[in-house]
């Protein structure tokens, strides 16, 4: 039988140093599934604030005032909120109150 190349080709899989592995004949094309996103090693809060602080800053200049002074209670009330966590967590649990019943 002739083989006119039209058959199955394989590819050798890239080298793990080739920086054109992703682009295909039309450019660079999806190498399948996105990258995982990045290890979180706590929360970040710092998105929260940016956002704080731009709705403080968006406010017209006779409410910046009154937004700071409301973000400013929403944070010491976050605070205290964290503060009544913790200190629950520093005491030590109650004892289980077990009760005998007689069995007859």
């Amino acid at each position: 039988m002739l083989d006119f190349g039209w058959g199955e080709r394989r590819r050798e899989p890239p080298a793990e140093d080739d920086l054109y592995a992703g682009a295909g004949p039309n450019g660079w094309t999806d190498r399948g599934t996105p990258p995982p996103p990045p290890a979180a090693h706590g929360l970040d809060f710092s998105a929260v604030f940016v956002l704080l602080d731009a709705a403080r800053r968006a406010a017209p200049a006779e409410l910046q005032e009154r937004v700071t002074a409301l973000i400013r209670e929403a944070l010491l009330t976050l605070r205290s909120l964290i503060d009544w966590y913790l200190e629950r967590l520093d005491r030590r649990p109650r004892e289980t109150r077990v009760e005998d019943i007689p069995i007859d």
